[in-house]
C-alpha cells in the first residue's frame, strides 16, 4: 500500500517572484495565473517566503508602506519534499496552518508548490481504484486474506466491508488499514469472525 506522494500531486511549475518585485506585479501576477499565493525566492531561487492574496489585503487596508515581495512576504517558509506522503505534507500544512508548501528539491531549490486544492484530488479518486487498492494491497497483500472471503464495495469514497476473517483482532486492523488508503472518506463494518481471539473463546 502506498500513499502518493507531494511529487505526485504538485504543481511542478510554481510561479515565483523576487524580493524586489512590487506590490502591483505580485498583484498581476496573481490574477495572470488564477493562483492565491506566489513563492518569493533568491537568486539561487530558495525560497524565503510567501506572499498571499490575503497579505496583499491586509496591506491595502492598513495602508502600510508595504510595497514589495520582500516586504509583503510571510518568512520563513514552510516547505515540503517530493518525496513526502501526501499524509504527511496534509499533518505539516494543518499544524503550520498554512494553505501551501513551497516543494524543495536536496538543495533547497524550488521545484514546485502544493496546495490544499491538490490534496483534495485524493478525494475524487475512481470508486475502482479505491476497491482494487483495498483488494489487492490491503486484503490480499497485506493482511494475506482470501479476497473471495470478504466483499469490498466503495461508493462516493465510502468503504463498505463485510463477510467473514479468521479472527475478531484482524477487524480494527483491516478498518484501519482501509481508512488509511487515498481517497477513501468513510468505512462502513459489517463484518463478522470466525474466532474471538480478543477474550481468548
Amino acid at each position: 500500500m502506498r500513499h502518493r506522494s507531494v511529487a505526485d500531486l504538485m504543481t511542478p511549475t510554481a510561479v515565483s517572484v523576487v524580493p524586489d518585485t512590487t506590490f502591483k506585479e505580485v498583484a498581476r501576477l496573481l490574477d495572470e495565473f488564477d493562483i492565491t499565493a506566489v513563492c518569493v525566492v533568491d537568486e539561487a531561487n530558495r525560497p524565503l517566503g510567501v506572499v498571499s492574496e490575503a497579505d496583499l489585503v491586509r496591506r491595502r487596508a492598513t495602508g502600510a508602506g508595504l510595497d514589495t515581495a520582500g516586504a509583503l512576504m510571510s518568512s520563513p517558509p514552510v516547505v515540503a519534499r517530493p518525496e513526502w506522503s501526501v499524509v504527511r505534507a496534509a499533518r505539516v500544512m494543518d499544524r503550520a496552518r498554512v494553505k501551501r508548501l513551497p516543494v524543495v528539491d536536496d538543495d533547497m531549490q524550488l521545484v514546485g508548490v502544493l496546495s490544499r486544492s491538490d490534496l483534495v484530488q485524493l478525494f475524487l479518486r475512481r470508486d475502482r481504484a479505491i476497491q482494487e487498492e483495498i483488494v489487492e494491497d490491503v486484503v490480499t497483500r497485506t493482511l494475506g486474506l482470501s479476497p473471495s472471503a470478504l466483499s469490498v464495495e466503495v461508493t462516493d469514497g465510502r468503504v463498505t466491508l463485510s463477510g467473514t476473517v479468521p479472527r475478531r483482532g484482524l477487524v480494527p486492523v483491516l478498518l484501519r488499514l482501509c481508512r488509511s488508503v487515498d481517497g477513501v472518506v468513510g468505512v462502513v463494518d459489517r463484518l463478522t469472525y470466525e474466532i474471538d481471539d480478543m477474550t481468548g473463546t
